[in-house]
């Protein structure tokens, strides 16, 4: 029970216990009466009070929510493109939703403000997820930027004392106890009663006792570190994470000039295929060994959004096959929500289904069913191959018509920022472009695969990525893509 109101009832029944019991015996009694009223008015009036600032805190919070929905409602994925705002969604629908609720419920609470940035809470809170994932490189990153914050004016409810805690333990995770140990003398100087710091700091400097016995040279090198306060990320299970993420970022090319003057454009009829011989596709290089191409105004606005009209009801989150047991299970490194579309699902499946057909020369029959992929933000596909290696030889068994002989890509979006699908062995990077698609073989002529087609989706950062894509199977392509000796295309 709120506490106004228990107040209010508490001298409401004292009121009616002493009119009840002294009504008829003493006027001088009944004066009482009097002030108990006065006094029950005056308690009456603070609740008022109270429960008038609380409900302006959720009139005010229903404003804001009512113009904040009404922009995200009238262009639902433009609003989410920018991933501050579905951060935010998500941790509204998490924590100040319930949060308001027990306002309504409880006592009159401070109200929720909402900042266009990541406020110290948030930071905090990724800091924190990041920690108890054992991630203590990201852990590092998001408690330094919350004490940049802290140390510049920002309010919240995270306290120094807290960011130290957890940065303390993280740096000495990353091996730097040097600096532990400065951070663990922080925390202790602002909470010197910190039960978990105090026996840090009797831990590590024991542990650096011990060390005192190694070279100068070492000495200095863990003073540099801890001077810098830079570590470096620990070796994880993907060798070519460097390249792969320095691609994401624009950069690390490998396209030179002399390999520039090898791509051209050019109009693609298929091979003389009737159905394009009046309405060629526009044809783009994109690299040029592996030979990978791009084709534009593949599929028109209505198209797209038609497909997407009719993927989104099935859209689940896309799986990968374990390599060991065969099975197919969702997986950290493959974030996206992926549905499969059939022929009979609608006329323009099938349109775009022969289109793909007729731009490649390869037949459909065999293929797998279109898979329509939507990205979100920070959804990525880390590097991966599309057709199946030796130790994997029953990958597409049940499907009986052998290994994933080319991909066809498709673009139904553009991507604001990130959502580059690259190619690290090769230092390739291509781009989204609404409309477009991109084409290249998995395999070589011999039917071994092509390992340099090792691709990956990066990570979308800002927008909304659509893609659809067909995998085209070696069964059927004997006499529309011969075999060869030769061993790149």
């Amino acid at each position: 029970m709120k506490p106004w109101v228990s107040t209010l009832l508490m001298a409401w029944f004292a009121a009616l216990s002493c009119a009840w019991a002294e009504f008829f015996t003493s006027i001088g009694h009944m004066t009482d009466l009097i002030y108990a009223e006065k006094d029950l008015v005056h308690a009456l009036k603070e609740y008022i009070l109270a429960e008038e600032a609380k409900l302006s805190k959720i009139k005010s919070w229903a404003s804001k929510m009512e113009a904040l929905t009404s922009k995200s409602a009238a262009d639902p994925e433009g609003y989410l493109a920018h991933p501050v705002n579905a951060y935010k969604l998500v941790k509204r629908l998490n924590s100040d939703w319930p949060a308001l609720e027990d306002l309504v419920l409880q006592d009159p609470a401070t109200g929720t403000k909402y900042q266009a940035t990541l406020s110290v809470d948030d930071c905090f809170g990724m800091g924190r997820s990041a920690y108890n994932e054992g991630d203590y490189y990201h852990t590092v990153l998001w408690m330094e930027q919350v004490l940049k914050q802290l140390d510049a004016g920002e309010e919240g409810t995270t306290t120094k004392s807290q960011v130290l805690d957890y940065l303390s333990y993280a740096v000495f995770q990353l091996g730097d106890l040097h600096r532990a140990l400065e951070l663990t003398r922080r925390l202790l100087s602002l909470d010197p009663s910190h039960e978990r710091a105090g026996g840090n700091l009797h831990y590590f400097e024991r542990l650096l006792e011990e060390q005192r016995g190694k070279s100068l040279l070492n000495q200095t090198e863990a003073v540099a570190v801890t001077q810098e306060g830079i570590y470096e990320r620990p070796v994880d299970y993907l060798p070519e994470r460097d390249v792969y993420e320095s691609l994401c970022r624009g950069e690390g090319v490998k396209l030179t000039p002399r390999r520039q003057k090898r791509l051209f454009c050019r109009y693609h009829d298929g091979n003389g295929a009737p159905q394009l011989l009046i309405a060629p596709f526009k044809e783009e290089d994109e690299w040029d060994s592996p030979h990978i191409v791009r084709y534009y105004d593949v599929m028109s606005d209505e198209e797209i959004e038609r497909i997407k009209e009719i993927a989104k009801p099935k859209l689940a989150r896309a799986t990968v096959r374990d390599p060991k047991t065969g099975v197919l299970t969702v997986a950290s490194y493959r974030v996206s929500k992926s549905s499969w579309l059939e022929e009979d699902d609608d006329p323009v499946v099938a349109r775009i289904n022969r289109r793909m057909q007729h731009i490649t020369g390869l037949t459909v029959k065999t293929a797998e069913l279109l898979q329509v992929a939507n990205y979100g933000m920070g959804g990525q596909y880390e590097p991966h191959f599309d057709f199946s290696r030796n130790n994997e030889r029953d990958a597409f068994k049940r499907l009986g018509t052998g290994n994933r002989v080319a991909t066809f890509l498709n673009y139904m979006s553009d991507v604001e920022a990130g959502g580059a699908t690259v190619f690290p062995d090769l230092g390739a990077a291509i781009w989204p472009k609404k409309g477009t698609a991109v084409f290249w073989y998995n395999l070589l002529r011999s039917g071994e695969g092509d390992y340099r087609t090792r691709h990956a989706a990066c990570p979308v950062l800002v927008g909304c990525k659509w893609v659809s894509n067909k995998w085209f199977h070696e069964r059927g392509q004997e006499f529309l893509r011969p075999c060869g000796s030769t061993e790149v295309d």
